[in-house]
């Protein structure tokens, strides 16, 4: 824990040949009470092409006091969602090919921290539980539900939604009022059972959602759409939302 502060003290010190620096956003909550910077030096070709291969290396070579999560390391999971030079992104789909010698890695913003770049989602599962995201069905089936591939397409651009929280911690209503509004990743998720032609409880789905907080807090500025590493538009499900319900 000392080597970390004084990567902080002495940046002189660091070594001059290396090809780049992550600067890490560090708070452990046992250790101290303020947060704090550290400055791990990399060397490109001795690590992999991506922001989490860099911080995988620092882990196991440098600082094994560091916390982050990780698993798939493909971009499905979503576990790694992170800061990374003022931009919410996935670790290891964020390229360290760039021209800037330093990145800045912070935790999601304006979330709990656990420690380090861990941010604590309990919160975000639970809104997305409260949409109920699974198929609603009060008649025993006795076959395989089918779908027509026009039925089929609505869900494209929905399913793929990972849950990595990147579009909710950008935007703004989401930061002031995370506790009562749903935010983008839940209301994608939302619409994506709402159009799903398999659910019967469309109607109940749309009465929790008209509410002046849990739907209408969006203001349209859309960082959601532009932060997805996914390539998703939560901005227009929330948009398609409100459409349905003027017709509920």
């Amino acid at each position: 824990m000392f080597l970390q502060k004084s990567n902080v003290l002495n940046i002189k010190s660091l070594k001059t040949n290396s090809d780049k620096f992550l600067k890490i956003y560090r708070w452990n909550p046992y250790f101290q009470n303020k947060p704090w910077f550290a400055i791990y030096p990399f060397e490109l070709r001795s690590c992999g092409p991506m922001v989490l291969d860099a911080l995988i290396q620092i882990k196991n070579t440098q600082d094994t006091t560091l916390a982050f999560r990780r698993s798939c390391r493909e971009g499905i999971c979503g576990s790694c969602a992170m800061n990374i030079d003022g931009v919410n992104a996935l670790a290891c789909l964020q390229s360290l090919k760039t021209t800037k010698k330093y990145v800045t890695i912070y935790p999601l913003p304006h979330m709990y921290v656990v420690k380090d770049l861990i941010p604590d989602l309990t919160n975000f599962y639970s809104q997305y539980k409260s949409i109920k995201p699974w198929l609603n069905n009060d008649v025993v089936l006795k076959k395989e539900q089918l779908q027509s591939k026009n039925d089929r397409l609505k869900l494209d651009g929905l399913y793929e939604c990972i849950l990595c929280a990147c579009c909710s911690s950008s935007c703004p209503s989401y930061w002031w009022n995370h506790d009562k509004y749903l935010g983008p990743a839940i209301l994608l998720q939302a619409y994506r059972w709402i159009i799903d032609s398999r659910d019967y409880k469309t109607k109940q789905r749309l009465e929790f959602l008209n509410h002046k907080m849990r739907l209408f807090r969006c203001h349209t500025i859309m960082n959601c759409s532009k932060v997805c590493p996914k390539g998703l538009n939560p901005g227009k499900a929330i948009s398609l939302i409100k459409y349905k319900l003027l017709n509920l």
